[in-house]
């Protein structure tokens, strides 16, 4: 495609070279750049794109986009735009033909639950005979396909470049984790969502956006954002309304709200709930109807989970049946409660909860259903939100019997340090520090730094009346210690651990 092209539209401040020349690719990543590509400069949190100029000119980018001009360079034409992360957006789109503008683009955003709506609303529009692509935290999908997320919504280049390989594979139907990171930075710009969905909204990131105020800000600019309809087809708001911050959304919208909750009032809700250790059954009530729901997921946190998809299923006239039939086929969600098969028959669960609200609910739903003993393992990653440690503590304390305080991904700090700060909260919650052993009576908790150690210790310690939960990292494979990124899997070694480990009666 042709650079000319390309830039039609925008507000171009200077152009060094010829604007005439064949763009092959387009990427904001200067290690990504091949030859024939155009390379945006953009200013990021902790990076600045305008340092690798020189190297993807090196790598064979023909052209660049920057903010400014300091350097010109032999062979690739340079544009100066006054906002290059805007221009991304704009930029992708057009060389991936505007992708999104031929399928139902249904967006998902808020603090936690994200996944686990994508996963059941995925199964429920498969289910309905819709062809699905996913773009989320743990994969992006689509027609057996599945890549490895980096992000969990992609910058803008590689977000159209996914979305264009859906449309080409036949994908009717996306569903997108929206990250408040990606509407801030505007990673998203430009898409006509047919729906969005809010999930909930409690701290987090607060090492980016500052304060939960700007957090929220963030959030809520996927509501802003949406037109009143998309291709005739009306656009709809699918908001949680039994979160304080629903109704905020629901005034800032321009569009129909379709509401969920446990409300009377809401549009779709749940009633006659039974939470068990094998799943959740509840009655789903619809303008059109009821219908009984049974799904293996657990807990509380997971009715509004699949309220959330089912609400959304059923703003887009999918039946009733086959919403139901889409949620009991979920069997379970990579990192998101998901069980531990071992041999020893213990009840061990893995999940990505790296939030006080977050581990508070999936806490909660393991007590109600834990006979005998709740056995916690968690940590707090590095160079994250450092105010939200002692809250992790103390949630985790009201809630286990036993608990260890470990390593999650540090990055470049001291893992003893996060520890630390975590403990102020575990003590604070009444819980003693104790040796843990194989006969604790009392509860308590303990530090162990050594990841698989602490979780070796967990299970070791546990029998099949107890739960385990190993919590914080979920679905990832890998833990960052400084600038090391090593392969860690917390299933992977809650199994080991469970078939390994002997423990005397």
């Amino acid at each position: 495609m042709r650079l000319d092209y390309l830039l039609k539209g925008l507000s171009v401040l200077e152009l060094h070279g010829e604007g005439n020349i064949d763009v092959k690719g387009i990427t904001c990543d200067s290690r990504a750049v091949k030859k024939g590509d155009l390379f945006v400069a953009v200013r990021g949190s902790s990076q600045d794109g305008h340092r690798y100029l020189a190297q993807a000119v090196q790598r064979g980018a023909h052209a660049l986009v920057v903010e400014d001009v300091e350097s010109v360079f032999r062979g690739a034409t340079i544009v100066r735009l006054p906002d290059t992360r805007a221009a991304l957006s704009e930029l992708a789109a057009r060389f991936y033909r505007y992708p999104a503008k031929h399928m139902t683009l249904i967006g998902i955003t808020g603090t936690n639950g994200k996944t686990t709506t994508s996963y059941l609303l995925e199964s429920i529009l498969k289910e309905a005979g819709r062809k699905v692509g996913v773009i989320g935290s743990v994969s992006y999908r689509f027609k057996g396909k599945s890549l490895r997320a980096s992000l969990t919504t992609p910058e803008s280049a590689d977000l159209m470049r996914i979305m264009r390989e859906m449309r080409d594979a036949g994908v009717t139907h996306v569903i997108a984790e929206v990250s408040s990171h990606s509407l801030e930075q505007g990673r998203t710009r430009g898409l006509n969502w047919s729906r969005v969905i809010f999930t909930n909204f409690s701290r987090d990131h607060l090492e980016y956006h500052s304060t939960m105020e700007e957090y929220f800000k963030a959030k809520s600019l996927l509501f802003h954002s949406l037109g009143e309809d998309r291709n005739g087809d009306q656009v709809k708001a699918v908001i949680n309304m039994d979160d304080p911050k629903g109704k905020v959304l629901e005034r800032i919208t321009k569009v129909p709200v379709v509401s969920y909750g446990l409300e009377g009032d809401c549009l779709v809700r749940a009633t006659d709930i039974e939470t068990r250790q094998r799943g959740v059954r509840f009655r789903l009530v619809t303008p059109s109807g009821d219908i009984p729901i049974t799904s293996p997921l657990l807990g509380h946190i997971n009715i509004y989970n699949i309220l959330g998809a089912a609400a959304t299923a059923f703003s887009l006239n999918t039946d009733l049946e086959i919403i139901a039939r889409g949620v009991e086929r979920l069997t379970n969600v990579p990192g998101r409660l998901q069980p531990v098969e071992n041999m020893r028959g213990l009840s061990v669960y893995v999940d990505y909860a790296h939030t006080p609200d977050a581990l508070e609910k999936v806490l909660q739903t393991l007590r109600r259903v834990t006979t005998g003993k709740l056995i916690t393992v968690f940590g707090c990653g590095g160079d994250r939100d450092r105010g939200k440690r002692p809250d992790m503590g103390r949630v985790a304390g009201n809630y286990s019997d036993l608990a260890i305080i470990t390593s999650d991904n540090p990055r470049g700090e001291d893992p003893a340090e996060i520890a630390d700060s975590v403990e102020l909260g575990m003590k604070g919650s009444g819980l003693k520090r104790i040796t843990l052993g194989r006969s604790n009576k009392e509860r308590g908790y303990e530090i162990i730094l050594d990841r698989r150690m602490a979780i070796r210790t967990a299970i070791n310690m546990a029998k099949r009346e107890d739960i385990v939960l190993i919590a914080g990292k979920g679905h990832e494979d890998y833990q960052i210690v400084g600038n090391r990124k090593r392969h860690f899997d917390d299933v992977e070694e809650a199994a080991l651990a469970a078939n390994i480990t002997t423990r005397s009666a």
